[in-house]
């Protein structure tokens, strides 16, 4: 029997396990890096550890620390969660050989799902994509096979997921860097840099199968996920059932999944993944032999709790004899710290404010006050709405979206409003290249309520020690909001109503209670938090962030050259392409990046010459950061 659970994981599944562990009467070991010391996961568990230093491999990779912290603490389990060490059957084996009950797949499961190319020639009589899974990694034979394939293709890592090692090739020319690339990223993410090819299906559904196995021999599939909205591969909304999929096609879904947890001997939660395409043919891709991210909509639909499953099958229990039934329609958000209108790169910073919506499951990793850093994933809370339908899920997850504040970092819920606003996504015509088809979803609009300018100007009435000196005087203050500049007067007349003008009009307010203000009759509520010159202001549904400006002018020296290019996102050099001096062309490799799990390019805008490079493999980068000049080719005509 467990009683005592070590957690060797972060963030918002850790904070999950917490909870479950709580509610079946087991006692909690979080552990921690330096950069999570005080994090949410760290305050809700029985007792916590620190394990590392910041990166991961100091840390929650660090096999041999987390197996001596379990052994000092007496635990009688070890949960991996997701992500991390979740799928690595070194650490599994390492945890059985310690006397302590692994909560997850048998190592032998894990090592033959572990690695795509093996998985699909382990597996028997499952539909798969044509490909190329053979041992050969030379580039030449994989320029060979894609050819033999036909483009577009999708190279692939191996041992990979989450979309790390992942490329879509659509001519030879582009897979040789292709190839590098990905075994990079490959190598970062997983320490494993094998690749393999599979032909591009235009506009695939991305559908997967919870299932679950006991000690017993019972296997049960657990219904279908829609995961077809997706960036860089990875998913942002799931929901379950899929608005694609039938009873005919489920029931088929359902038997191919078990058929395989059957060919495993499967024991523990694992997800079967599918590529649906617009025929109804399904192709597995592969298996996933641990806990998912999107786990919640299937435990909302079915009425289970995954991670209680997870411990009492590892404890022996049998699942019952008859497969979970399911009831409604049930809908998740991943919540990320990156910038939609930037790529979605990630982003890093101080959560000024977290207030999560109410009457929904939320699952998060974050308090008020948290530093988001460089080191982990960005995906920070996921927001979860179950309801009878799809039709009314959509609708309170667009609400659950606009009640939601998050101020301090630069993040996806105002996109997430748009996405669950668009006609497409609402009838359900969807599939993985659904983002790249829709690029102008979640633009905003320059229009600004003018309830957010009459709170500035409240907000400023107190910060301002000459309005008590002369409260008729108007007090002038400017602000910008992306490339638009707003400038608001606040003054206050001898019976107490302030008069507050902008460019366009003037508002009298008669009442401010907290939030809420009355202006020219109407009530309104903006809620407001300001750090230095940054307001984040969140009205209507809507989180504006104004910057305030200073009315000196911007001392001399301080501008950027034109040819200087500046780090998108914090982050850290893992490759330098080129020398000082070199002759560029517009679209060449100069610099790559990684950050949160990520690579991203630097490329030249412009042809030109290398005139100096500020850093080298291994440094540190701030966002904005002046990393390399590059002299335009005309200028040096």
């Amino acid at each position: 029997m467990i009683r005592k659970l070590l957690i060797a994981n972060r963030g918002e599944i850790a904070c999950r396990i917490i909870k479950t562990c709580r509610e079946i009467g087991i006692a909690t070991v979080a552990v921690f890096s330096d950069a999570d010391q005080n994090a949410k996961h760290v305050k809700l568990a029985d007792q916590a550890v620190h394990i590392g230093g910041s990166a991961a491999p100091e840390s929650y990779l660090n096999r041999e620390k987390l197996i001596a912290v379990a052994q000092a603490m007496q635990v009688d389990a070890i949960h991996p969660g997701y992500g991390f060490l979740a799928e690595n059957a070194a650490f599994a084996q390492a945890v059985i050989d310690a006397g302590i009950i692994w909560v997850g797949a048998t190592p032998e499961s894990i090592i033959a799902m572990g690695d795509k190319r093996q998985s699909k020639l382990i597996l028997k009589d499952i539909p798969l994509i044509s490909g190329y899974q053979a041992e050969d990694q030379s580039d030449a034979v994989l320029i060979q096979a894609a050819e033999a394939i036909g483009f577009p293709i999708m190279v692939k890592a191996s041992a990979g997921g989450g979309g790390k090692g992942m490329r879509r090739v659509d001519t030879p020319e582009a897979l040789p860097d292709a190839l590098q690339a990905a075994r990079r990223e490959a190598k970062q993410a997983f320490g494993d840099d094998t690749l393999i090819l599979e032909k591009f299906i235009i506009n695939p559904r991305h559908i997967e199968v919870q299932i679950l196995g006991d000690q017993h021999g019972t296997i049960h599939a657990i219904g279908e996920r829609e995961c077809s909205i997706q960036r860089r591969h990875q998913k942002i909304v799931e929901e379950t059932p899929s608005p694609a999929v039938d009873a005919e096609l489920r029931e088929r879904l359902n038997q191919t999944a078990i058929q395989i947890g059957q060919q495993l001997n499967y024991i523990g939660a694992g997800t079967i993944e599918f590529l649906l395409d617009a025929d109804q043919n399904f192709y597995f891709m592969e298996m996933n032999t641990r806990l998912q991210v999107e786990h919640p909509v299937t435990e909302a639909v079915y009425g289970v709790d995954l991670v209680a499953w997870q411990i009492q099958i590892a404890e022996g229990q049998a699942l019952p004899p008859e497969p979970f039934q399911p009831q409604g329609h049930a809908i998740e958000v991943r919540v990320y710290a990156e910038d939609p209108a930037n790529d979605f790169l990630p982003a890093t910073g101080t959560i000024h404010v977290w207030e999560a919506p109410q009457q929904v499951r939320v699952d998060d990793g974050i308090r008020s006050g948290d530093e988001v850093s460089i080191f982990y994933d960005p995906m920070i809370a996921k927001i979860i709405v179950h309801t009878p339908t799809r039709a009314t899920s959509i609708r309170k997850m667009s609400y659950a979206l606009s009640e939601t504040r998050l101020f301090g970092v630069k993040n996806n819920i105002r996109y997430l409003y748009h996405l669950f606003n668009h006609e497409d996504f609402i009838s359900g015509a969807i599939h993985t290249g659904f983002i790249e088809e829709h690029p102008d979803l979640g633009v905003e609009t320059a229009t600004i309520n003018p309830a957010v300018l009459i709170a500035c100007g409240l907000q400023q009435l107190d910060a301002n020690p000459t309005w008590h000196l002369n409260r008729e005087r108007p007090i002038t203050h400017r602000y910008t909001l992306g490339d638009n500049l707003y400038q608001i007067s606040t003054a206050i007349q001898r019976d107490g109503t302030i008069i507050i003008t902008t460019e366009n009009a003037q508002y009298h307010v008669s009442h401010v209670d907290g939030d809420s203000f009355i202006a020219d009759g109407i009530r309104y509520t903006v809620q407001t938090f300001n750090h230095h010159d940054h307001w984040w202001m969140h009205h209507d549904g809507q989180t504006h962030h104004l910057i305030w400006q200073d009315p000196l002018p911007v001392p001399q020296g301080q501008t950027q050259n034109a040819g200087s290019l500046r780090a998108p996102m914090p982050g850290q050099v893992i490759r330098v392409a080129v020398e000082v001096g070199q002759t560029v062309a517009e679209g060449d490799l100069l610099m790559v990046l990684e950050a949160m799990k990520m690579e991203h390019r630097i490329e030249a805008p412009q042809a030109g010459i290398v005139q100096a490079i500020y850093y080298q493999v291994g440094d540190t980068v701030q966002a904005e950061t002046i990393l390399l000049d590059v002299e335009s080719s005309a200028t040096l005509k």
